[in-house]
């Protein structure tokens, strides 16, 4: 199978894209990019010399970028290229509904033009919040940031294009990932290398938001199988049924660092900050899927691998990063 991936070289995409290599020989994958701060070649420095692997510098929202990607003749497109952090959505809401709307709505043009399957990388956020129980894929999409509902928006477009135009196309929506190669604004490379420097993390309110946690390996292993098994028009959730509060997850990468709460800075929480998500996982499961990776043992997994990987994220916790840091949290 040949694989067109797009933001292959941020953190899902690249693990991803690192996961179809290992577990399918036979199969060969081009990865579209536009290396905004979040894309990292040196994500797949590893397989750079790969002979099943190519690369593209282009943007998903570049019409003639995309064109030039599906000249390929790729059998399937997997999009991971998005904008993905709340915070910086509600600061720059243009940037998301651009990249995630209208880019989406380029790939889907040439998923018609072409006829291959579309596979749309969502989010658990589409939903909304939940107090109690989970949403299912039949739960009705209430975004409560830019992002997200970006990214509701995007789920639409496709459902859109299976019903009005008959294309091929699955969406998954997963719930927060965690692992290597995971940009350090997001909460657990944030926490444990602010830690690593001898700063403090700084947590949102009183740190009661609850995430379902899901370790990236077990989302590419789900992600992978809805593409080759899932059925047209579809969307399926991704989640662990790992739960944590912000609060028992700080709690947590503290204990393992040896660290104490004075090393927590309790900061302003954010405006429309979700309380709960949570999905329910039973028709993906029901394709034979299930998480392997425990909470406990993955979080370990992964702060060792960023105590061990320092030349990979202190060029990144620099510049551009360290202002927008400072801009948020001031120098903690």
């Amino acid at each position: 199978m040949r694989l067109l991936v797009t933001g292959g070289c941020g953190f899902i995409g690249s693990n991803f894209i690192r996961f179809v290599l290992e577990e399918h020989p036979g199969d060969e994958v081009l990865n579209l990019d536009k290396l905004t701060y979040a894309g990292n070649p040196e994500n797949l420095k590893d397989v750079e010399g790969n002979p099943r692997y190519s690369f593209q510098q282009g943007d998903i929202c570049d019409g003639d970028a995309v064109a030039e990607a599906f000249a390929w003749k790729p059998d399937v497109a997997v999009n991971f290229a998005a904008e993905t952090h709340v915070d910086r959505s509600i600061t720059s809401p243009e940037d998301f509904v651009k990249t995630d709307v209208l880019g989406t709505y380029r790939l889907l043009e040439q998923a018609r033009e072409t006829g291959i399957r579309f596979m749309q990388i969502s989010t658990d956020e589409v939903y909304g919040s939940i107090s109690e129980g989970s949403f299912s894929e039949e739960s009705p999409l209430q975004p409560n940031s830019p992002y997200a509902a970006s990214k509701a928006g995007a789920d639409l477009l496709v459902r859109s294009y299976v019903r009005t135009y008959g294309i091929d196309a699955v969406i998954a929506r997963s719930s927060n990932n965690y692992g290597p190669y995971q940009y350090p604004e997001k909460v657990i490379p944030l926490f444990v290398t602010n830690l690593l420097e001898g700063r403090k993390v700084p947590l949102y309110g009183e740190g009661k938001n609850v995430r379902d946690w899901l370790y990236v390996r077990d989302n590419c292993r789900a992600l992978d199988l809805v593409l080759r098994s899932g059925t047209s028009g579809e969307a399926y959730n991704v989640g662990a049924g790992q739960e944590k509060t912000n609060l028992e997850l700080t709690h947590a990468i503290l204990e393992i660092m040896g660290k104490g709460e004075e090393n927590i800075r309790y900061v302003t929480d954010r405006p429309g900050h979700d309380l709960r998500y949570s999905v329910d996982t039973a028709k993906l499961r029901g394709l034979g899927w299930r998480p392997q990776q425990d909470f406990e043992s993955g979080l370990r997994e992964t702060v060792k691998w960023y105590g061990d990987n320092a030349a990979w994220w202190e060029p990144i916790k620099s510049g551009e990063f360290r202002r927008y840091y400072a801009s948020r949290y001031g120098d903690i």
